[in-house]
């Protein structure tokens, strides 16, 4: 019970290191004020109303797009550092108690022990129970 509890317990500290340092990008696209597609660690591919460029020579009118692109980008943590130098005394006395606590938590017994087998039964000699009896007719 105990190792496998240990396992599981790397097992899920070690998601947790994986996931805080994951960095990734999320892109949004957008037709008016209405979300149409959202891809992560890729462009998003758009709507397809894209506005065509055209040339400005004899024309001073433009059109503004309806459509936007917003990325989002999530950092990770970069640098993984420990500092058990700046620990107070409250904290070092809670994490000694709780190792403690936690490697006694899982303590059990190898074999199950019988405190009466070193203990011979009584001898009966009579039986009591049949002089007490009573008998209705």
């Amino acid at each position: 019970m105990k190792a496998v509890s240990h396992k599981i317990m790397s097992l899920v500290m070690a998601f947790v290191v994986l996931f805080s340092t994951l960095s990734f990008t999320i892109n949004m696209h957008y037709c008016g004020d209405t979300l149409v597609e959202t891809a992560v660690f890729n462009k998003a591919k758009g709507c397809g109303m894209d506005m065509a460029n055209p040339s400005t020579e004899g024309c001073t009118i433009t059109k503004k797009d309806c459509c936007k692109n917003e990325q989002s980008v999530v950092d990770g943590q970069d640098e993984l550092h420990l500092g058990f130098d700046k620990i107070s005394i409250e904290q070092q006395v809670f994490i000694a108690s709780f190792v403690y606590t936690y490697i006694n938590l899982f303590e059990s017994l190898d074999t199950n022990t019988s405190s009466y087998e070193d203990y011979k039964p009584p001898l009966v000699r009579k039986q009591l129970f049949k002089l007490d009896e009573t008998y209705l007719i």
